[in-house]
């Protein structure tokens, strides 16, 4: 008898529990990207559950051409620690993402959890979309609302990244695949369809608030012979497109209506061909239908193709038409024609793929160009380049943005991240939050832009850069703190003043009487900020 009881319990316990599955299951999404994701977490993921990433600058290599110049950034390390740093000082403060992150092609190109995923590795895939998911989330949030994210990819993991992308950054705002053209080599040709292009991923953050300038490159001369007709009206070389409704568009739910004599299905409303009518953009054919002129100086500054070759080459010999394509795995020309997209000269530029620096190199020769003031965030780990004992940022990145620094009058910063070790996120000791605090000055600095060390001692450290102050006060202890207020408030500059503090708000509207001191706490909104770096992971 104790033993049917026993069983029943038994039996009754896996009816619970596979109800709890069913129920499980029913909450699942029923459309969406879904895979595997707790075969084997990463473990730079779990870490930060019981460290704080931190930044601390390298002083030898920093490059300081001109003080009062823009500064460029570069952080060595792990890009998860980076972004997560960079979510507390670069919050809605990039303006373009460009990444160019590991393709998954099983050939050494791809590492979790410090092993190299080969193609026959069974959550090949899950271990991919893990990886990225966590990056693209934290990414998100480092965009400005006018901001736009790109991402280079190939055949092996489109389909899937780009639903990823769709889940992150919503289908609304999603702007278009970009094909570009790689190569022309035999060997990309040898297999069944060739394989001579790859694709850049384009979003917006709010697909509302992007402005881009939708033309770059040249304009075929093919395209240009559809202009074919010249009024001498000063605008230059014209086709006409229709302005009554044709084929497939005419429909008994269409209105008719007269328009200077003509009554039609008319595909714009009356007021804008009249518009057009008083300004001589609609030309009249030999059969007596009217056409509207579209000029050709009105199709510069449109994206004529989402196709890419690269217009910096010229075509093939022989008079070919085709052009041959771009000439390395990431080229600075398409990151140049990528950043050329927008009219902003002053973008902020991410990279946190950041490889050899080719997106920085991308920004200096841009700004070149145009004489713009474009700066980069460069992040990448430090590990060994490909077995030939060269560290990949350090001994390559760093060197070669370095020489393409020379002779411009910009500065570049370079940073290391460091781990402070914690009891765990959700709990943060009185005195690793003290010791927190010492640490994050340099990161505080770069939060602000002012990276001028002015003062420092065990009470408080300042920081300066042309227009404006950063201190930060150390102690709980407040005996010193009205000392740095009188010192900070017989400045001109702007001041924001950090002071240590056990909550939110504890000294927000105190020293309001010094209209040049703009007070902020420390450390909870940094430990908040990596609460929630951990929520989203």
């Amino acid at each position: 008898m104790q033993e049917i009881k026993k069983r029943n319990k038994e039996l009754l316990e896996e009816v619970e529990k596979l109800k709890r599955q069913v129920k499980i299951l029913k909450a699942r999404k029923k459309y969406g990207l879904v895979w595997e994701e707790e075969k084997e977490p990463e473990q730079i993921v779990l870490d930060c559950q019981v460290k704080i990433p931190i930044l601390k600058e390298v002083k030898s290599k920093e490059i300081i051409s001109d003080k009062e110049k823009s500064v460029n950034i570069l952080i060595e390390g792990d890009n998860y620690h980076a972004l997560s740093v960079l979510n507390y000082t670069h919050k809605k403060k990039i303006d373009v993402i460009y990444i160019d992150p590991p393709y998954n092609t099983g050939n050494k190109d791809f590492k979790y959890n410090d092993k190299w995923v080969d193609s026959e590795y069974t959550y090949k895939h899950s271990k991919w979309l893990s990886f990225m998911e966590k990056r693209l989330n934290l990414a998100k949030l480092l965009l400005r609302d006018t901001g736009a994210i790109f991402i280079s990819i190939d055949s092996n993991e489109f389909a899937q990244l780009k639903m990823l992308c769709d889940e992150i950054f919503l289908p609304q705002n999603f702007v278009n695949v970009i094909v570009w053209k790689k190569t022309n080599s035999p060997k990309a040709q040898s297999n069944q369809l060739g394989n001579q292009h790859e694709y850049v991923l384009f979003y917006a953050r709010d697909i509302t608030r992007l402005e881009i300038n939708k033309f770059v490159g040249t304009i075929d001369e093919n395209y240009k012979a559809y202009f074919n007709y010249n009024d001498n009206d000063g605008r230059g070389h014209y086709q006409t497109v229709a302005l009554v409704a044709g084929g497939s568009q005419r429909s008994e739910k269409r209105k008719s209506f007269e328009f200077h004599g003509i009554t039609d299905q008319w595909l714009y409303n009356k007021d804008t061909l009249e518009k057009w009518w008083q300004e001589g953009r609609i030309h009249r054919t030999n059969s007596g239908k009217y056409r509207l002129k579209k000029y050709l100086s009105e199709t510069e500054g449109r994206l004529l193709s989402d196709i890419w070759i690269d217009d910096e080459i010229k075509p093939l010999q022989g008079g070919s038409s085709e052009y041959i394509g771009f000439t390395t795995q990431k080229p600075i020309s398409l990151i140049k024609r990528i950043l050329k997209l927008f009219y902003n000269k002053d973008l902020v530029v991410l990279d946190f793929f950041a490889g050899s620096g080719t997106t920085g190199l991308a920004v200096l020769d841009l700004n070149k160009d145009d004489k713009g003031n474009r700066k980069f965030v460069l992040c990448n780990n430090n590990e060994d380049n490909n077995g030939d004992g060269k560290k990949i940022c350090s001994d390559i990145l760093f060197p070669r943005v370095k020489e393409s620094l020379r002779g411009i009058k910009m500065n570049l910063r370079y940073f290391k991240t460091e781990l402070l070790d914690i009891d765990h996120i959700s709990h943060v000791s009185d005195e690793q939050k003290i010791k927190l605090i010492y640490r994050a000055g340099e990161m505080i600095a770069l939060r602000e832009g002012a990276f001028i060390e002015v003062e420092k001692d065990e009470w408080w450290q300042i920081f300066r850069d042309g227009t404006k102050y950063t201190a930060i006060y150390f102690k709980e202890d407040k005996r010193k703190l009205n000392e740095l207020v009188k010192k900070l408030s017989k400045l001109k500059e702007k001041v924001v003043l950090y002071i240590f503090s056990w909550g939110k708000n504890e000294y927000k509207n105190e020293f309001t009487e010094y209209k040049n001191i703009k007070v902020e706490d420390i450390p909870e909104p940094i430990i908040d900020v990596y609460k929630e770096v951990n929520r989203l992971s």
